[in-house]
This record gives structure tokens, C-alpha cells and sequence, in this order.
């Protein structure tokens, strides 16, 4: 069954989604885009992931603010899920579990489901909640199928993204746990996953308070930066829940392979048991983005 659940499930699915909602300002289109897309996706529960960047004064600020931001963007979609609180640090090693709301509820919840009918967890930041879960309760990882937005493409000359560096221990027990697991890496892939001021003016603008927040967020984040000259971002996270809804491979390619763990040297390196993992490499960026348009604007 491992080697079925690598591929794209047929049919209705449940789902958690594990975010550092408050780091960016694409998690809060990936969660829009999974609340809206429920003619295939049930969303049974959020789980806020700690951060640590300019807009945190640490993990547990940035998992704090991260769960304030869950909260805002149900309130603005007229949804109500459960929501949870995840580590307040990284993971000291690869042996030792950070407990939290999220890790519990993500072991109870797991085992309520099989190999034959898993619990679909995309993940989309630090993924220390997840591996979390894991230690505290390995024989979930036959219950579960992982989806993590983490790390570059293989052919990128290190692994310094975000997600995996900030707990590289947490990344090495997932993807080594034998769970299945798909990988959607950053440069390299879901990079191309891009928008524009123009794409959101056009699309987005006064289309209700959820679609009108999603992109005057985009747009005031951006003019940090950009200064008055032309920008565009990557809003990335939302490709991990469309992987989900990849029917076809409508709105990205993938393949097979050996799953390769990252080192704390920020290289990678082929796991020594060689287990499959499905490895995203292809965005149809175009696809996607109207699909996305279409939900997060009704």
C-alpha cells in the first residue's frame, strides 16, 4: 500500500494542513485554497508550525502568531476547523519528540485511519510538529501519507530552503521514517508557482473580504521590497495542497524515487534504505493559478 499512496488519491480525501500561516504571505492563500476545495479535499484540522524570521522574535512567537492567523483566515471565509498549537521549539535531535497540541492530536487523529483510507498531512513549513508526532507514535506512519512543501530541487547545489533548514533534524525523521511522503521542492520547482501586483489586481480585487485580504496582504508585503519597481512573489505553499488535486498530473509532473535525506552540511544524501518517495518536479503554473482563481473568488 505504500508504494499506492504515493500516488495521487482517487476519490474524496481527509486532510491536515501544518503551517507557518504568519512567515509569508502565501500560507494563507494554500489554507483558502484547501477550505474551497471541497469536491475533493475535507479539511479536518489546522496545525500552527513554529518559525523564526523577520516576522517572529522566535519559534514559539512565530508558531503563536502563526495560530492567530489560522483563526483570521477561517474567520474570513466564513469557516470553522479545529486548530491546534504546535512546537514552541525545533527538535534538539532526531530521537527526541517536542510535544504539542498539534503532535497529540496528530497521533489520536492518525489512528483513526489505514493504510487503505490515510490521513493526507501536507505540511508546508518546518515540519517539526509532524516528526513529532511520529516519535511519539511510530505506527502512524502507516496511516498517513505526507506532503511537504521543503528543501530544493536535486539538482540544486545545497538545501538551504526555509522549511528544512530550520529543523533539519525534523526533516531527516520524516522523510526517513518510511512513511510515504511527497516532496515538493522549492527553487528548482515550485518556484515557478508565481504572481504578479497586475495578476492580483485583476483577479483578486473587491472579488470579498477573503480574496480582497489575500492579495492587499500580498501586495503591502511586496512593497517592502520592491520600491516602486515591478515585483512578482511566489505563493509556493499552495502547490502542496494541489498535489492532492493533481488528477491526471493537470496541474504539476512527478516521478519516483529514491528518497534522498538532507544532511546537516545542507547537501543531500540517498537514504540508506533507498525507500520511494514521489518527487515533484514540474509546475503548470497556468493550470493551477485559474483553478486557484476560480475558488478563492466565489
Amino acid at each position: 500500500m505504500r508504494t499506492e499512496n504515493l500516488k495521487v488519491p482517487q476519490g474524496p480525501v481527509d486532510m491536515v494542513l501544518d503551517t507557518d500561516a504568519y512567515n509569508e504571505i502565501d500560507d494563507q492563500f494554500a489554507i483558502a485554497y484547501a477550505l474551497r476545495s471541497t469536491e475533493k479535499l475535507n479539511l479536518t484540522a489546522l496545525c500552527a508550525a513554529p518559525f523564526f524570521n523577520a516576522h517572529s522574535t522566535g519559534p514559539r512567537d512565530g508558531m503563536e502568531k502563526s495560530y492567530d492567523e489560522i483563526l483570521k483566515i477561517l474567520d474570513l471565509a466564513g469557516e470553522k476547523r479545529d486548530v491546534f498549537r504546535g512546537s514552541e521549539t525545533y527538535l534538539p535531535d532526531e530521537k527526541t519528540p517536542v510535544p504539542s497540541d498539534a503532535a497529540r492530536d496528530l497521533t489520536e487523529r492518525a489512528m483513526r485511519y489505514s493504510p487503505e483510507k490515510p490521513l493526507y498531512v501536507v505540511a508546508i513549513g518546518a515540519i517539526t510538529n509532524v516528526a513529532s508526532a511520529i516519535l511519539l507514535k511510530p505506527e502512524i506512519v502507516d496511516r498517513i501519507v505526507i506532503v511537504w512543501l521543503g528543501g530544493h530541487a536535486l539538482h540544486c547545489s545545497h538545501t538551504k530552503e526555509f522549511n528544512m533548514m530550520q529543523d533539519v533534524a525534523a526533516a531527516r525523521v520524516v522523510m526517513g521514517s518510511g512513511a510515504p511522503f511527497v516532496q515538493l521542492p522549492c527553487d528548482g520547482v515550485v518556484s515557478a508557482f508565481t504572481v504578479s501586483e497586475s495578476d492580483l489586481k485583476a483577479w483578486f480585487y473587491g472579488k470579498g473580504a477573503l480574496a480582497d485580504y489575500l492579495a492587499k496582504n500580498t501586495v503591502r508585503e511586496a512593497e517592502v521590497y520592491a520600491k516602486g519597481r515591478a515585483w512578482s512573489r511566489v505563493i509556493w505553499d499552495v502547490t502542496a495542497v494541489a498535489w492532492l488535486l493533481n488528477d491526471g498530473e493537470r496541474f504539476m509532473r512527478q516521478r519516483i524515487v529514491p528518497v534522498h535525506l538532507p544532511a546537516y552540511d545542507h547537501h543531500y544524501e540517498l537514504h540508506p534504505d533507498a525507500h520511494p518517495m514521489t518527487y515533484v518536479y514540474q509546475i503548470k503554473r497556468d493550470a493551477l493559478f485559474n483553478d486557484m482563481i476560480a475558488k478563492l473568488t466565489q
